[in-house]
C-alpha cells in the first residue's frame, strides 16, 4: 500500500515550526562541563526535516520565524543553500532571540541536550505570517510539536493545518516532544489530540504517544492508540519503539514492522528527524510503506553515526546502500 498525493503541485513539502541553533560537543566521552569546543549547525525538528527532504531531492518550503540577527541570516542561508524555499521564513521584529541547544556526547547511549528557549523568536510566529497562497503550493504541510507549545506560534500553525486541509495537502503531524517548552501534560495532551485528530499521517515515538494521550509513561497500547486516530483523519499512524524498530498502521488494517539497523552509534540526536524526511522522501515518490518504513530506518542509522543532525542527511544513494548491505 501507499498514500496519495495531489500530484498538481509546486513544492513536495513545506515544514512550520522550528529552526534554530544547535552547538554540538566536539570533546565527545566527556560531560558538558569539560566541553571546551562545540560545532554550530542548523537545527530544530521541522528545520531538520526540511533539510533532510531538500538533499533527498524533495522540494521543500519552510514557514517559520527567525530573529533579525546573525544567527537568524546562518539559518536562512543554510537552508536556501540545501535548496529550501526560504520566501516565508520572517525576521523578528522585536528582538528576540535564536532557541540554542547545546548537546553532550558523554558516551553513544548517554546524550543530552541543554536547551534555551525562553522568549525564541520561532514561537512568535503570527497567525497573519501564514499565507494561503503558498501553502496551496505543497503537497504535504509537515507539523512539529513544539510550535504548538506557546501562542502565538500556536495558532499559526492551527491555522496552517486548517488551511492546508482545505487546499488537498496532506498534513504530516511530528510528534516531537519537549517537556521543557510546555507547561503542563494536560496542555501538551490537548494541542497534540487536536493537531493529530485533523493529520493524514501521525509519526512519534511509543512515549510521545503517551504524552499525546495523558497517560504515563510506558502505559501505552499501540492498538488504542490507532483505533482513536483511524476514528478521525489519519491514513497512517508511524509509532517508533527505539532499538526494537518501527510499527506503520494503515486504516484499512495493514500493520508494517520496520526493523533497526545496526551501525556504530556517535550520539542518540537526530534519529527522528532524518527518520522523518526519509520516510516521507519514499512516501512522496510513490513507494510503499514497507519501503518507506526501510528508508526511514537506514537514513537514522547514518545520521545518529555522525556528529551532526542536519549536516548528516544522507543522499538516497547512501539509503539505498545500507539497505542493499541488509539485504
Amino acid at each position: 500500500m501507499s498514500i496519495e498525493f495531489n500530484e498538481n503541485k509546486e513544492l513536495d513539502i513545506i515544514a512550520i515550526g522550528r529552526a534554530c541553533i544547535d552547538l554540538n560537543a566536539n570533546e565527545i566521552n566527556r560531560p558538558m562541563e569539560e566541553t571546551m569546543t562545540f560545532t554550530k549547525y542548523v537545527g530544530g525538528s521541522p528545520a531538520n526535516i526540511a533539510i533532510g527532504s531538500s538533499k533527498l531531492g524533495l522540494k521543500a518550503g519552510f514557514i517559520g520565524k527567525i530573529p533579525d540577527d546573525q544567527h537568524g541570516k546562518f539559518i536562512r542561508q543554510y537552508m536556501a543553500g540545501v535548496g529550501i524555499d526560504t520566501s516565508n521564513m520572517v525576521f523578528d521584529k522585536e528582538g528576540h532571540k535564536v532557541g540554542l541547544a547545546f548537546t553532550e556526547i558523554k558516551s553513544p547511549e548517554e546524550c543530552s541536550i541543554l536547551m534555551y528557549r525562553d522568549q525564541v523568536a520561532d514561537l512568535y510566529l503570527d497567525p497573519e505570517e501564514v499565507d494561503e497562497e503558498y501553502i496551496k503550493q505543497t503537497k504535504v504541510l509537515l507539523v512539529s510539536g513544539t510550535a504548538l507549545a506557546q501562542s502565538p506560534s500556536r495558532e499559526a500553525v492551527l491555522k496552517a493545518v486548517s488551511l492546508a486541509r482545505k487546499n488537498d495537502v496532506k498534513v504530516i503531524f511530528e510528534l516531537d516532544y519537549r517537556p521543557y517548552t510546555w507547561e503542563s501534560k494536560d496542555e501538551t495532551a490537548i494541542y497534540y489530540s487536536l493537531v493529530a485528530e485533523q493529520s493524514d499521517v501521525v509519526i512519534g515515538t511509543r512515549d510521545e504517544y503517551d504524552v499525546m494521550e495523558n497517560i504515563p509513561e510506558g502505559e501505552g497500547n499501540n492498538e488504542k492508540t490507532i483505533n482513536y486516530l483511524f476514528n478521525h483523519n489519519a491514513e497512517l499512524v508511524v509509532i517508533k519503539h527505539g532499538v526494537d524498530g518501527s510499527y506503520a498502521y494503515t486504516r484499512t488494517g495493514d500493520v508494517y514492522k520496520g526493523e533497526a539497523y545496526k551501525t556504530k552509534v556517535l550520539k542518540t540526536f537526530g534519529a527522528g528527524d532524518s527518520y522523518a524526511s526519509a520516510f516521507l522522501y519514499a512516501l512522496i515518490n510513490g513507494k510503499n510503506i514497507e519501503t518507506a518504513l526501510k528508508f526511514g530506518s537506514a537514513s537514522a542509522s547514518i545520521v545518529v553515526s555522525k556528529h551532526s543532525s542536519s549536516d548528516a542527511m544522507p543522499s538516497v544513494e547512501e539509503i539505498e546502500g545500507l539497505i542493499a548491505q541488509h539485504a
